[in-house]
């Protein structure tokens, strides 16, 4: 692997962001995903939409999106109810995904843990103000 190659490969994991959303419903859920895949690249397929657990478990729904493009335009989502998402990854990726939620729904930071080169936020996303 060439200088050029190994640089690219650095950008590419530095643009990716471990969604991670709970607290919700599953079709808040797949609201969500549906929005950042709307938004940016994701891992998770269009038809994967998040189901109930059995039994009384909580339900954590993740996803990896890669925010290296710039968010496409998207239009306000309605949710049911807030949602929490915890997100995951470098500095500029983690804002640069918030951001882009902020096209679609009412974003608010409500926790952040940061380390040497990474971060991980707790999120509340909830329905715009009209």
């Amino acid at each position: 692997m060439n200088d050029g190659e190994e640089a690219a490969q650095n950008n590419q994991g530095a643009a990716q962001v471990q969604v991670q959303v709970t607290g919700c419903l599953p079709e808040d859920a797949h609201t969500v995903f549906t929005a950042l895949d709307t938004l940016f690249v994701s891992d998770r397929a269009k038809d994967d939409a998040p189901r109930d657990p059995e039994g009384a478990r909580a339900a954590v729904w993740s996803a990896i999106v890669d925010v290296s493009e710039a968010p496409a335009q998207t239009t306000p989502r309605r949710l049911t109810g807030p949602v929490t998402a915890t997100v995951q990854g470098g500095y500029w990726a983690t804002d640069k995904l918030r951001a882009g939620l902020g096209y679609a729904f009412s974003v608010r930071n409500v926790g952040s843990t940061s380390g040497d080169q990474e971060q991980e936020m707790q999120l509340r996303v909830d329905n715009r103000e009209a």
